[in-house]
């Protein structure tokens, strides 16, 4: 009897076809709405293996009532959705999907960046809206990208794939994070330096750190306070590690020149939000790793992750620590 799976979102017809052929599926084949919590409920009893997005709570309830479920493979590299405490208890398996998205969430990183040093979608809306009458010597200026001081909060494999981009524009490149990387400083011709510093010197700020109770609004009133007036904030890690009011307040007194986000602490963002009213920031539905390419080798990996778990080896990307054959 092949095992059962349940499929939280319709993914590539291929990847589907892949799992099909090892277990019993069933899938919510919703494109753009993320399955309900109440049917996931009851899709979960009797399944043997989960195949879930970030957009999905895999919390202790869920858990505690799938007496049969092996393992849940998350396709994405964060997996804050999912209480591994709990999954851990139940010898239930978590894994991830790490380093197939690290370029393309780099070059978003660093595309982002550039679009809101030079005010891309300012720009662009000025011109639709009918407002370009005629040239101007300082109309929607900018910040220079090239040889300004790019910090890095969190180098890690996309950290480092952001670097190696600000090297072609001659960035000068500082990162902080929990240990020192000195094969990294080497190699890429960067330098480590304090939190604070990093806060107080950098021109561009780029966030590229996991979510964790550590790391929950770390950018907060106080640290936006110690950047600079020119500074600009990127985001593509999540939501809850700035402080978003924080952030509305210190862009709307024009505390930092601007910020780009592409993830929000509650998601999908509410289009009443206050940062979505304000000029200087650029704002993007969490689609960091939103190249068709990446997504279907996300979605193969998780896929890879999840059979592995269900014949009972050990799948490539464990997260916790349980015995992978206990069920």
């Amino acid at each position: 009897m092949k095992p059962k799976v349940y499929i939280t979102r319709k993914i590539p017809e291929q990847i589907l076809e892949k799992i099909s052929m090892v277990c019993d599926v069933r899938m919510w084949d919703k494109e753009d709405i993320p399955v309900p919590y109440e049917i996931l409920e009851k899709e979960i009893v009797d399944i043997d293996g989960l195949f879930c997005l970030l957009t999905e709570t895999i919390d202790h309830s869920l858990m505690s009532k799938a007496t049969n479920l092996k393992i849940v493979a998350n396709m994405a590299v964060g997996y804050n959705n999912i209480d591994i405490t709990s999954a851990t208890k139940h010898g239930i398996m978590v894994t991830n999907t790490p380093g197939v998205l690290t370029e393309t969430t780099a070059d978003l990183t660093f595309g982002l960046l550039m679009a809101t040093a030079r005010r891309l979608v300012e720009a662009s809306d000025y011109l639709k809206n009918g407002d370009w009458k005629t040239w101007s010597p300082m109309k929607l200026t900018g910040q220079d990208v090239h040889g300004a001081t790019l910090g890095i909060i969190g180098l890690g494999r996309i950290g480092e794939a952001l670097a190696r981009r600000a090297k072609g524009f001659n960035m000068e490149i500082l990162y902080y994070n929990r240990s020192r990387k000195y094969e990294q400083e080497k190699e890429l011709g960067i330098t480590y330096t304090s939190f604070e510093n990093l806060l107080k010197v950098s021109d561009f700020i780029c966030i590229i750190t996991p979510y964790t109770p550590e790391t929950k609004h770390l950018i907060d009133t106080e640290q936006l306070s110690l950047m600079k007036k020119n500074a600009i904030l990127i985001n593509t890690a999540r939501g809850g590690i700035v402080n978003e009011a924080a952030l509305y307040n210190t862009l709307k007194n024009k505390g930092i020149f601007g910020a780009g986000l592409d993830v929000f602490e509650e998601e999908p963002v509410s289009l009443d939000h206050p940062l979505l009213t304000l000029p200087n920031v650029v704002t993007l539905p969490h689609i960091g790793s939103a190249s068709k390419a990446t997504r279907i080798k996300m979605a193969d990996l998780a896929a890879n992750n999840l059979i592995l778990g269900l014949k009972g080896k050990r799948p490539q990307n464990l997260i916790n620590d349980v015995c992978f054959n206990h069920k």
